[in-house]
């Protein structure tokens, strides 16, 4: 994939991640998968687990950001004007990224509100903008959180963020988790994968 006067050009994703591993930059890269809503032990954190083990054998040591793990200071109507310093990490994760890997479950019709509240939260603009970002929606519903991805988009292109068209939607996210959490469904599993393995290639090239 090069990046051609504003435009993508794809070139096969094994090559590019062939070139990167020769050149030492697979294992430096700083991808962050970030698990969209601060539900207790949420399918949403479970995909986000496999994605991470996904990433991992690709080469990559991808950071967790786990919204679960806010702290409760940041909720303060105060942290509109000063962030906690127990909110550092969080925005300093971001901040070190080369790409984002977003992952939101879908919440009545749009994306969790903790997610946007933690979107208004980092530092503006630098904390998205062109910033390479992935999506992956899951829901219990047959859309596979369609809608707060298109949000996401929408938010994150005002943002300038360099968006990464290859999408994974997840409908009936019960009936593709395992009892471990893992995905069991083959072509969902396949769908994370090239998604994965594109995305990286994408922040790859812009990097």
């Amino acid at each position: 994939m090069e990046v051609t006067g504003g435009a993508y050009c794809h070139e096969p994703t094994d090559q590019v991640l062939a070139r990167s591993v020769r050149s030492g930059n697979v294992s430096v890269m700083k991808l962050v998968l970030l698990a969209g809503t601060n539900r207790p032990e949420s399918n949403t954190r479970k995909v986000v687990a496999q994605l991470e083990a996904i990433y991992k054998d690709l080469g990559y040591k991808p950071t967790v950001v786990d919204l679960a793990e806010l702290p409760a200071e940041i909720f303060s109507p105060s942290s509109y004007a000063a962030k906690p310093a127990s909110f550092a990490r969080f925005n300093d994760a971001i901040l070190a990224s080369d790409g984002l890997h977003v992952v939101t479950p879908e919440y009545n019709g749009g994306m969790p509100g903790v997610l946007k509240y933690f979107i208004d939260m980092l530092k503006f603009p630098e904390s998205f903008e062109h910033r390479p970002v992935a999506f992956t929606g899951i829901a219990a519903g047959v859309w596979g959180a369609l809608r707060p991805v298109e949000q996401l988009q929408a938010v994150f292109g005002y943002r300038n963020a360099h968006l990464y068209p290859e999408r994974v939607f997840i409908p009936a996210v019960h009936g593709h988790l395992g009892a471990s959490g893992g995905i069991t469904t083959p072509e969902i599993l396949a769908r994370l994968k090239a998604q994965a393995a594109g995305f990286a290639a994408f922040v790859q090239t812009i990097k």
